[in-house]
């Protein structure tokens, strides 16, 4: 039992510290949006439930040299400053695997054809997702009663 806790507990260090370089990293990346991005220009290009903020949340990403962790702290930035929930996912699934880094590392080992499939396809479903998630959050305030209705 003890050994198993030990193991344990070695094993959450590893993972934790293999994280922290790329989370300080996103924290650094959100400090500095935070510094140099006014908050109106985030509300005005990413806030509401349209498609053109999910596309500009996607765009925004692909330069952004942020893996699956870093991008979390940038991603509760951006919502907290107003994007919506469409742009918030959009940014989340296409910045990790569209990075300048990340691109990089496909061209290097697979050549270019793959890595345009791959950025093709990261923007795609990144949008796609956006979307949908617009589509649904819509529809769900439709669909629910208003406060008039409940009393």
């Amino acid at each position: 039992m003890t050994n198993t806790l030990l193991q344990f507990a070695k094993s959450a260090w590893f993972l934790f510290s293999a994280m922290a370089p790329f989370l300080l990293l996103g924290f650094a990346t959100a400090g500095l949006l935070h510094v140099f991005i006014p908050q109106d220009k985030i509300y005005r290009h990413l806030s509401g439930n349209n498609t053109s903020s999910v596309i500009k949340a996607a765009l925004f990403g692909m330069p952004l040299p942020l893996c699956s962790c870093g991008v979390i702290p940038v991603a509760d930035f951006l919502k907290r400053n107003g994007a919506g929930n469409g742009a918030v996912l959009s940014f989340l699934i296409s910045t990790p695997t569209t990075g300048v880094d990340s691109l990089l590392a496909t061209y290097s080992l697979l050549g270019l054809p793959i890595t345009m499939m791959r950025a093709i396809a990261s923007v795609t479903a990144g949008i796609l997702s956006g979307v949908l998630t617009n589509l649904l959050n819509n529809k769900d305030e439709k669909d629910a009663p208003t406060l008039q209705e409940c009393s």
